[in-house]
Parts: structure tokens; C-alpha cells; sequence
């Protein structure tokens, strides 16, 4: 889990510079920290002092408002980069914007399932 986090948390996401590629890259991270999270939520299952500990109950509400955060940062993306594709399609922008290279950006496309927070029955 640690590791999946530190890896996601490294790649750097620079709007001037936003590719498909690079925001795949991105996704992929942010899949395998959603994957590590899955697994320690099994491992909590084997482990019935685990599931009682306080800190780990903490630790859930955190990744369930953490989860509620990324699906509202994941939306207000999507909807930015709405906008601007609109806007650059439109009289009069679209001649300028195609004077000055502007591109349409991507859209966040979360992986199947990761709009539902995994179900653990503890």
C-alpha cells in the first residue's frame, strides 16, 4: 500500500503539458493504490483485533472521505475539461485556437467499478 501510494503520489500532473499518455500514466497509479487498498481491506478480514482497533477504524473513515474527494476532484476535472473543449469548438475562440495550437484535453476516465468504494463485510 505504501508503495503503490508513493509511486502515485511521484507522478506530477502539469495542465500545460497534459497528454492522453501522461493522464493514462496517472490512472494507472491511481489503480494500483486502489488495488493495494482492496487487498489490506481482505487482510483486515483474518485479523479480528485489526478490525476492532480504533486506528483502523480511523483509518476507513479516511479512505472513505478520501475516496468521496477523488470522485468530486475526478468530476470537477471532467467538467473543466468540458468546458474548454467546448469553448475551443465555438465562433470565435475556435479560429484562435487554432492559430495557436490549442488542443482538446482529455477527459479523467476512472477504471470500471471505482465509482462504488469496495464492500467489506468485517
Amino acid at each position: 500500500m505504501v508503495a503503490a501510494r508513493s509511486q502515485a503520489t511521484q507522478i506530477k500532473v502539469d495542465p500545460s503539458d497534459l497528454t492522453p499518455e501522461k493522464l493514462a500514466a496517472y490512472q494507472k497509479a491511481q489503480g494500483a493504490v486502489t488495488s493495494a487498498l482492496g487487498k489490506l481491506l481482505a487482510i483486515t478480514e483474518s485479523y479480528p483485533d485489526l478490525k476492532a482497533n480504533q486506528n483502523f477504524l480511523e483509518l476507513q473513515a479516511q479512505l472513505e472521505g478520501t475516496e468521496n474527494r477523488i470522485t468530486v476532484a475526478r468530476k470537477n476535472f471532467n467538467d473543466a475539461a468540458q468546458s474548454y473543449n467546448t469553448a475551443i469548438r465555438r465562433f470565435p475562440k475556435s479560429i484562435f485556437a487554432g492559430m495557436f495550437g490549442f488542443d482538446k484535453r482529455a477527459y479523467f476516465a476512472a477504471e470500471e467499478g471505482a465509482a462504488q468504494a469496495p464492500k467489506v463485510e468485517f
